[in-house]
């Protein structure tokens, strides 16, 4: 189990949004390390408030079955930021 494409998953669920570099890793790096199939695409998550440029993100999916499991541990290994109740 590990990335997959987004159209393999069956009932997908944001669980994760990875705004910096660090995040995303961390998140990556759980998510492969728990055997967990997920997707993850770029895909804007806003704007700045500065200089009013579009803001990308690492957006994560899990199956719907897996999301609230993936969401506790995520926080518990203290990438609780990112998590997308």
């Amino acid at each position: 189990m590990s990335r997959i494409e987004a159209e393999q998953l069956r009932d997908p669920e944001v669980i994760f949004i990875g705004r910096s570099l660090r995040l995303a890793i961390g998140a990556e790096e759980w998510l492969n390390a728990a055997n967990i199939d997920y997707a993850v695409q770029t895909e804007s998550i806003g704007r700045s408030l500065l200089f009013r440029t579009e803001r990308m993100g690492a957006v994560f999916y899990v199956n719907a079955g897996q999301a609230v499991y993936c969401r506790e541990q995520l926080a518990a290994a203290g990438l609780g930021a990112g998590v997308v109740e």
